[in-house]
């Protein structure tokens, strides 16, 4: 069956007409020799080639071409090349091929324009879940032009007007979504307010029917009374304001329905629950030496005339927001008893508000990333600025490619840093995807774990059941999320081969009847140059360590250590004392305390009790004599002194190392051993921040216990030093006292 060629309706031939007298009217000064002539060819050439087709809505596209030409240029500001884009895309659609034949009939501009509408509609073509903040940035960092934005944007907006009367319900339905989470938001980041508004409003009028028109029909009933109210409200304000002398204008708006809708939702009320339709914004013609002082003028002659509600105050006068908005809002009870919000501002704080800094949108509470931000503002500015052409012309984007966003096969978006590769898509997935993964599919390509992704790629995760991480794969990912679910992973496995290691090493020893001890093992595991156990044992796994040889090594290191216990006779450790020859060393000053509160530089003195030492938690004890004695909180004494005279303690707490050392007292016990006693003052000689000062020695029946009493600079160098003891074969406990 042959295709029904396309053609215009009278009343779309009528219409086109008009729109392009318009458009060739307005675009006169920035249209080139030949241009118009091109683009008759261009479009007629497409039209007996068969690919002009009427969309899902029957619109022509054409006509809808034109009508989206003429909001670029009237809302938007766009001249010669973002017109002669949106004419050329609306007909030819997504034909890459024709882009070059663009180039020279129409330059770089345009030809870079079509190019980037083309791109976003191969996007879409992926199914991308578009709702996320993550689809709306890739968008942005899709058009290479930042004229493809609003070119989208202004033809959301046509279509939306367009099809109100559509009977494809279904498409009506999905275009409205679109407009209301993607179009609306990027309108509002770029200051198309007007455009935003539209947007959201005919998505309303689409998606929730009956809302919109309430609300339509509420406002059209009370606008003749609101409007009467303003004049009402603003008419003594502007007299008391003019008598002081002040400059300024007034505006009144009312809220969008949208927002009306919204607020409705949010305060679970109905229409007439809305107190705020509408809010006057008082902007000031003031030097920026008096801007404050001008705006808290006008605070107190409106809040002289009306009464404020102190709870809607909000002051961004004396701290502007962080992204630069200043303002002064208050909420007053105007004539009749209505509360009415009133804006109080300058010129230049209007300025920034609606055109700078991106206050507005960030104001409104749209997240995005910090270089996004600045690259919109400025977008902003330059529409803004009045010399649109020139500007908009010579715009390139500027963004640095520190961020990519890849798609799953179901149009999940996903953002990563530059250089994240196919590994990091599968860990971002789930750790099980990326422990298993060998490879992946971008683009239907089958590519390794090491390709890198770039933004817009499709991504598909290939997995093999016998996968396991691997430690050069750490090199390979570029996220840390990646990274430390690989690290977890590799410890996870190394655990298990280890564990799997020593099961098969305590089998083969229990073959050759030998009795494995760790005291015997961790000797040959040092002998043997590990610093870690679990290394020993991962050769062990990988067979780099043959477990015959290891049992051979075993039974020499095994016999070595007990003829060297034979060789010694088991001497008595009472035997054994010793006293240092140096002066007790105290405390300097250098150690500050802090004395109840704040109070430092006081006299103290460490009780002899418990021997605090920096680092331990102490208190203060107020003697009978007026000085101060420091305690341990777990002073032997603490609960008595506390229940006694609780009126004479008062906090305290160090608050400055220093140099010096405090002597403790250590209580152990062991195997009356000399032997052990002469390794615990091994331990402590070979520490040059410990002074030993003496032992005392008593044994009885096999054991030994002594005091032993030291000193050193802090409780760390203390537990540290008593883990060492501890360690010491022969010793039961060591504990201070």
């Amino acid at each position: 069956m042959e295709e029904e060629k396309f053609a215009f309706t009278p009343e779309e031939l009528k219409e086109t007409k008009i729109l392009h007298d318009d458009l060739k009217d307005k675009l006169a000064d920035s249209l080139m020799p030949g241009d118009e002539e091109h683009l008759t060819a261009f479009i007629e050439h497409t039209m007996e080639q068969g690919g002009v087709h009427r969309d899902v809505f029957g619109l022509n596209p054409i006509l809808t071409s034109l009508q989206t030409a003429r909001i670029t240029v009237d809302e938007i500001g766009l001249r010669r090349d973002g017109v002669i884009a949106t004419m050329l895309y609306g007909c030819l659609g997504d034909h890459l091929e024709a882009v070059e034949e663009i180039r020279k009939a129409f330059g770089d501009n345009v030809a870079r324009i079509v190019h980037g509408l083309i791109r976003i509609q191969k996007l879409y073509e992926k199914n991308p879940v578009i709702e996320s903040e993550n689809f709306r940035n890739l968008l942005l960092s899709f058009a290479e032009d930042m004229r493809v934005i609003l070119i989208m944007i202004a033809d959301r907006v046509n279509i939306m007007r367009q099809i109100r009367d559509t009977p494809n319900k279904e498409a009506q339905h999905e275009v409205s979504e679109e407009a209301s989470y993607l179009y609306a938001p990027l309108a509002h980041k770029l200051g198309l307010y007007t455009l935003k508004s539209e947007l959201e409003d005919l998505s309303l009028k689409y998606l929730e029917h009956d809302a919109y028109y309430m609300i339509k029909e509420k406002l059209n009933a009370t606008k003749q009374a609101r409007d009467a109210y303003i004049d009402r409200f603003i008419g003594p304000v502007k007299a008391r304001l003019e008598e002081a002398g002040l400059k300024f204008h007034i505006k009144g708006r009312t809220k969008s329905i949208h927002s009306i809708w919204q607020k409705m939702k949010k305060q679970q009320c109905g229409f007439e629950g809305i107190y705020d339709l509408f809010a006057i914004r008082i902007i000031l013609d003031s030097p920026l030496e008096k801007e404050k002082q001008q705006c808290w003028q006008v605070y107190s002659i409106i809040t002289d005339m009306y009464q404020p509600n102190p709870k809607r105050l909000r002051d961004w006068l004396s701290v502007p927001k962080s992204n630069g908005y200043e303002s002064l809002h208050i909420t007053v009870l105007g004539p009749e008893n209505k509360w009415v919000e009133v804006q109080i501002r300058t010129e230049r704080m209007d300025d920034i508000a609606e055109h700078g800094l991106a206050a507005h949108w960030r104001y409104k509470g749209i997240k995005s990333g910090g270089q996004m931000d600045e690259w919109l503002a400025n977008i902003r500015s330059a529409l803004e600025a009045g010399d649109g052409l020139q500007v908009m012309d010579q715009f390139r984007m500027d963004l640095t490619p520190d961020e990519i966003y890849a798609f799953t096969p179901k149009g999940d978006l996903f953002k990563f840093p530059a250089g994240a590769t196919v590994l990091d898509f599968a860990y971002r997935i789930h750790s099980k995807i990326g422990n298993s993964c060998v490879g992946g599919r971008v683009n239907g390509k089958v590519v390794s774990m090491r390709q890198e992704l770039h933004s817009g790629d499709s991504v598909e995760i290939i997995t093999q059941s016998n996968q396991s991480p691997k430690r050069d794969w750490l090199n390979i990912v570029k996220t840390s999320k990646a990274k430390s679910k690989i690290r977890l992973a590799l410890k996870e496995t190394q655990a298990k081969e280890g564990l799997y290691a020593k099961e098969l090493l305590e089998r083969r020893f229990k073959n050759k009847k030998v009795e494995m001890e760790e005291s015997v093992m961790g000797h040959l595991i040092k002998k043997m140059g590990f610093k870690e156990t679990s290394d020993f044992y991962r050769q062990i796994a990988d067979g780099k360590l043959d477990s015959n040889e290891v049992i051979d090594q075993y039974v020499a290191v095994r016999d070595h250590l007990q003829n060297a216990a034979k060789e010694h006779e088991i001497v008595s450790a009472e035997n054994f004392a010793y006293e240092s020859p140096n002066e007790e060393l105290t405390h300097s000053d250098d150690d500050v305390l802090t004395i109840d509160q704040n109070l430092k530089g006081i006299d103290y003195q460490l009780a002899p009790c418990c021997h605090p030492i920096y680092g331990d938690r102490i208190f203060g004890f107020v003697t009978a004599g007026g000085g101060i004695k420091i305690h341990r909180t777990d002073c032997p004494n603490a609960a008595e002194m506390r229940r006694r005279f609780g009126y004479r303690i008062v906090k305290a707490r160090w608050s400055g190392k220093g140099q010096s050392k405090y002597a403790i007292t250590l209580r152990v016990i062991g195997n009356d051993d000399i032997g052990v006693v002469s390794n615990l003052t091994n331990i402590i000689s070979k520490d040059e921040k410990i002074v030993m000062r003496s032992i005392n020695i008593d044994s009885h029946d096999g054991l030994f216990s002594g005091n032993l009493v030291v000193q050193l600079e802090d409780t760390t160098r203390l537990q540290s030093l008593i883990k060492k003891l501890k360690a010491v074969k022969g010793v039961r406990d060591v504990s201070r006292i």
